[in-house]
This record gives structure tokens, C-alpha cells and sequence, in this order.
């Protein structure tokens, strides 16, 4: 008796239909929050891109309002922004093709895999079994509707019906969508996303109906937007064998110089030269002579060519100090603010930049550190432990150096831009312990840190200078009396010049000292870190 081996090839689709715990789908609660988080990322980048100051509007409904039926239950997930819209010709492979997108160039954006839009449209499928509706504006004159579903086996799409109607002078994009959720488990976190999101994005304007219909709608509180990200080429120290093998394949270069140039961030032609030198690679030799054992050693050249220059982060887009710091003011609503932006670094070739901000008290913070991870602006809410900024915050920062009570309201905001966010999963929850990322976080928080523990020096100097006034202000007036009754006199003395309208004279004395206290502690700080050049501005509301 004979047994044979069977050999199947499956879609991306089925892929990701078998396996949709690696992009978050693991459960009904995760999969209704990350259905929403990628959907409304997909908006963001969109409007973003183009200029446009994001206006998202997301509803979440039950496909049976009988509050009896129990969790999950099917629920009808509507996104709509105000973006550039998407090309009728490409609406169906967009939301129903996976890998099919505008992500797989070198550029920062909120999505990495192309992924995320089609996933939460497939997982919507396999539980209801129910087409998703797409309806989309590029041009504001006619918008354009697609009611289909995804052909898994096929990784292709399949359209149901088409329509189109007037645009009323409106572009943007609105998908329609019924998948198997649980709003129970998950409103908790979605309401935290959509709060953290107006956060990094306090330019846009968000409305989120839940399924009780109430309304939450976070108001823009700037127009000012970062600057959109730019498409670069990739860098020589990120670049493979066979990510080499591809650029040959593509390239219509007849030289090795002109197609170093040419296909390489931040190659010129002295560099390039220098390369192929270094290399041993003649400059005019066509690339597509290049066999596999040379290719070989031209990669491991550019690995050990120690000439090339920094990537350039003007590629990138940062939040910015000022729309971060209007963020975490209208949503914090904190006593104290500062923004730390480390200089733009690297990682394996990838340009990356680091923001910090810290708050301190208010409204809304509570006793403890609270940690607000963010990637290219998008809120990391699950697995927090994992995170490289846990790592830091809790492994590598003396708290008590910066003179932080244990129990302190404080919030700690970290931020990384970058064209390539070195994730743990295709869920994108958690960023991996890069070094070069580790010692940027680490430098920028100590030295937000370093601004409130003055903040704190001054605040606690204020309090001590604030209850001296209150005891000479009780105690001084009965001592000018009793003076002025021993001293047989009828007036009393001036003693009201020793109490000024905000204190006691003698504050100026105390607040020197907080001054001084600072200094030395700032001092020291930059001892800690070889002599790094501390910055002093340092911001409170």
C-alpha cells in the first residue's frame, strides 16, 4: 500500500482567510477594533497625502437593534472621509485584492503590508458572509459604488453591482461594511483610539456614532499639518541580494556608476565612484552583466563601504512640536507640556526620527506613568509590555533622579517616524528593540524628564515661598499690633511693604534658589550622558 503526497499552491487570501490571528483578527472584540483602526488609517493617509485636513466620520451599528441578542453579533461598520477619493478602475482591486495597494514604495504612511483595508473586508466575509459596499469620489463630479465580495481562493475581486450618481462637489471615500464583532469587549479600546488618534492628529476633525448612538466628535484644534511624506529610493545599507537582484531586473541603466545614481538614496557620482572602486567593480560595466556570485560581493561591498551618507530624514513626516503639543493639550489637559524631537537617525538603512512629549497633572491624568505608543501615527494599543518604549521607560529610566513622586500624574508620549517601522507582527501592535531606536528613545525621554523635574524644582519652590506669605501674612499684622501697644504708640508700623501681591518679599531669594537647584540638577543630567548639550526651553500650561 502506496500513500502520496499532495501539492497545493493557495492564494494570499486563503492565506490570510487561515491565518488571520498574524494581522489581529484573533477574536471577535479585536477584530471589531481593528477593522475600525484600519479603515480610518487608510483615511488619514489619503487626505494626508493630498494635502487635506482629515474630516472621518465612523459608524458602528447592530445589524439587530434586540438588545437581547448577545455578543458577537453582526455589525455594520461605516467609514466615510473627505480624501482625494480612489479611481473607479482601481476601487475593486484596492479593497478586494490583498497586496494590492499604493503602501509597497519606500515612503512613511500609517499602513506597512496593504493589507489592512482588504483583511477587515475578508474577515467580514468569512463571519457574515455579506458584500462590502465601496463608494468613491476622485473628482467631486461623479462618485462611483461597488457592491462586491473577495473570490479567496482567487485573491481577486468579485463585483456584485455597479452604480454611479452626482458627487455634489465632494471627493472622498465611504465603505460600508457588516462583520461579526464584539462591541462589549472592544469599546474600551476604540474609544481610546479614536482619543489618542486626535492626539498625533489635532488637525483633523473626527465623529464616531457608537451603536447606542451617541455621538464623540474631537474638533480639529489647528489647520497646520506635517509636511507629506516623500517617496525616496532605498538606502545601500538596507539592501539585499535579492532586493538587488530586483533593481538589476527593473533597471534600464547601461552602467554600474549610472545605475548606482540612479537607483540609491543619497548616491552621487563621487560616491558611486569611490564604491565601485572599493568594490572592485569596473563603472561602466552593464548590470545586467553581473552574475549571482558577483552580485554576492557587490552586496556585502555595500555593507562594509563605510562612505555612504546618513539616510536623509527630510523624507520623513514628523507630527511637529506644535501640532503634538496642541494635541496633548486639548486631550490631556495638562499643568505641564514639553516636546523633546531627537536629530534623525537610522536603523539597517531606514531613516527614522524620534518624538517625546511628557505631561504632567490636570484633568485628566492619573496617579501613575500612563505610556501613549504611537507609529507613524497610529496608536499602539495592545501588547504594550512588548514595546520597545515599555522596555525603556521602565528598564533604563532612574526615575528618582528626576525627582518624579512614585505616584505622579504623568503622561509619556513616544512617537517614531519612519519609512520602515521595524514591527513584531503583521498586526502592527508593537515595535521591535532596534539598538539605534532604543538609544533614541532613551535620550529623548530622559530629557523630557529632565524639563519636569525642573518644572517640579520650581513648582515645589513656589509652594514653600507660598506658605511662608500665608504664615507672615496670618502672624505679621499681630505682631505689628502688640509691637505698636508696647511701644506706647498709636500707628502701626508699614509692614504691609513686606507683603507683596503675589508673596512675601524674601521670594525672590527662594526662587533663586529653585533657579540654582535646577541648574545642578541639569548639570548633572548631562554628566549622565557623556556631556550631551541639555536644551532649555521647556514649556507649562
Amino acid at each position: 500500500m502506496s500513500s502520496r503526497t499532495t501539492f497545493a499552491e493557495i492564494s494570499p487570501s486563503e492565506f490570510f482567510y487561515r491565518n488571520r490571528d498574524l494581522a489581529g483578527f484573533t477574536n471577535p472584540a479585536r477584530a471589531l477594533y481593528m477593522a475600525v483602526r484600519e479603515l480610518v488609517e487608510n483615511s488619514f493617509d489619503a487626505a494626508e497625502l493630498a494635502g487635506i485636513n482629515p474630516d472621518v466620520y465612523v459608524r458602528i451599528m447592530a445589524e439587530n437593534p434586540n438588545p437581547e441578542i448577545p455578543e458577537p453579533k453582526p455589525y455594520r461598520l461605516t467609514v466615510i472621509d473627505n480624501g482625494p477619493g480612489v479611481a473607479p478602475q482601481h476601487v475593486p482591486s484596492a479593497f478586494g485584492k490583498v497586496f494590492y495597494g499604493s503602501k509597497y514604495v519606500l515612503r512613511q504612511s500609517r499602513g506597512m503590508f496593504g493589507l489592512g483595508g482588504t483583511m477587515a473586508i475578508l474577515y467580514g466575509q468569512i463571519t457574515t458572509n455579506k458584500p462590502v459596499t465601496i463608494i468613491s469620489s476622485p473628482d467631486g463630479k461623479r462618485k462611483y459604488g461597488f457592491q462586491m465580495m473577495i473570490d479567496i481562493s482567487e485573491n481577486r475581486p468579485m463585483v456584485l453591482k455597479r452604480f454611479n450618481s452626482d458627487a455634489d462637489g465632494t471627493t472622498g471615500t465611504r465603505v460600508d461594511m457588516i462583520l461579526e464583532g464584539d462591541y462589549l469587549r472592544s469599546s474600551a479600546k476604540i474609544a481610546e483610539y479614536f482619543k489618542q488618534t486626535a492626539m498625533v492628529a489635532s488637525y483633523s476633525n473626527i465623529t464616531f456614532v457608537d451603536p447606542q448612538g451617541q455621538v464623540t466628535f474631537y474638533e480639529r484644534a489647528t489647520t497646520a499639518m506635517p509636511s507629506p511624506p516623500k517617496e525616496t529610493l532605498p538606502h545601500p545599507y538596507g539592501v539585499d541580494v535579492e532586493a538587488f537582484k530586483r533593481i538589476i531586473k527593473l533597471s534600464e541603466e547601461h552602467d554600474m556608476k549610472t545605475f548606482m545614481v540612479t537607483h540609491f538614496h543619497r548616491v552621487g557620482d563621487r560616491i558611486a565612484t569611490k564604491f565601485l572602486e572599493f568594490a572592485g567593480v569596473s563603472p561602466k560595466l552593464p548590470p545586467k552583466r553581473l552574475n549571482t556570485a558577483q552580485i554576492v560581493t557587490l552586496v556585502d561591498a555595500l555593507q562594509r563601504f563605510p562612505d555612504f551618507l546618513q539616510p536623509d530624514a527630510a523624507v520623513l513626516s514628523p507630527i511637529g512640536e506644535d501640532i503634538l503639543l496642541t494635541g496633548i493639550n486639548k486631550e490631556l489637559q495638562p499643568e505641564f507640556s514639553t516636546i523633546v524631537t531627537r536629530p534623525p537617525s537610522s536603523y539597517s538603512g531606514f531613516p527614522f526620527l524620534i518624538e517625546v512629549g511628557v505631561a504632567y497633572g490636570g484633568k485628566v491624568l492619573q496617579p501613575g506613568v500612563k505610556l501613549f505608543r504611537f507609529a507613524n501615527r497610529i496608536p499602539l494599543l495592545y501588547d504594550e509590555s512588548s514595546d520597545v518604549s515599555f522596555e525603556v521607560l521602565n528598564e533604563e529610566v532612574d526615575w528618582r533622579r528626576y525627582h518624579v513622586p512614585q505616584d505622579a500624574p504623568v503622561g509619556v508620549i513616544t512617537h517614531i517616524a519612519s519609512t520602515r517601522i521595524p514591527y513584531k507582527t503583521v498586526g502592527k501592535e508593537y515595535i521591535a528593540d532596534r539598538p539605534e531606536i532604543q538609544r533614541e528613545i532613551r535620550n529623548a525621554v530622559r530629557e523630557a524628564l529632565r524639563r519636569l523635574g525642573i518644572f517640579l524644582s520650581k513648582k515645589g519652590s513656589m509652594e514653600a515661598v507660598q506658605r511662608k506669605m500665608n504664615i507672615y501674612g496670618k502672624y505679621l499684622p499681630l505682631i505689628a499690633q502688640f509691637s505698636t501697644e508696647l511701644a506706647g504708640k498709636k500707628d502701626l508700623p508699614e509692614y504691609r511693604k513686606l507683603i507683596g501681591e503675589g508673596g512675601v518679599i524674601v521670594e525672590e531669594n527662594d526662587a533663586a534658589a529653585a533657579e540654582s537647584g535646577a541648574a545642578g540638577e541639569t548639570e548633572n543630567a548631562n554628566k549622565e550622558e557623556g556631556g550631551q548639550e541639555t536644551i532649555d526651553r521647556y514649556g507649562g500650561v
